[in-house]
């Protein structure tokens, strides 16, 4: 069985104010204020980044008021971690697997 993992959600995640704010909304639902106080980011900057992981579909929205609020997509997370648990399981299965040199 050959298993693909989702190279565009690896490239958004391996940004590191990518992976900041999904590590924070892991933990809780937040608005970009809220954000703003914790990774340090300036706003403009900061929404940047939540649009792209919006479009790859790791946050999605909650208007509530003025505010907007950013709710993480667990299954999109347990997803890719699924991807990576049946490479690792692959890995295990083939360590006497040893293709011939010509």
């Amino acid at each position: 069985m050959m298993t693909s993992v989702d190279t565009d959600l690896i490239r958004v995640l391996a940004d590191p104010l990518r992976l900041r704010i999904v590590t924070l909304l892991a933990r809780e639902t937040l608005c970009t204020t809220h954000l703003v106080e914790e990774t340090g980011a300036r706003q403009t900057n900061l929404s940047n980044h939540l649009r792209v992981l919006r479009e790859a579909g790791v946050v999605e929205t909650e208007p509530c008021g003025r505010f907007t609020y950013y709710k993480l997509r667990a299954d999109v997370i347990a997803q890719l971690a699924g991807q990576f648990a049946d490479l690792a399981e692959q890995a295990r299965t083939a360590t006497d697997n040893k293709r011939a040199c010509p």
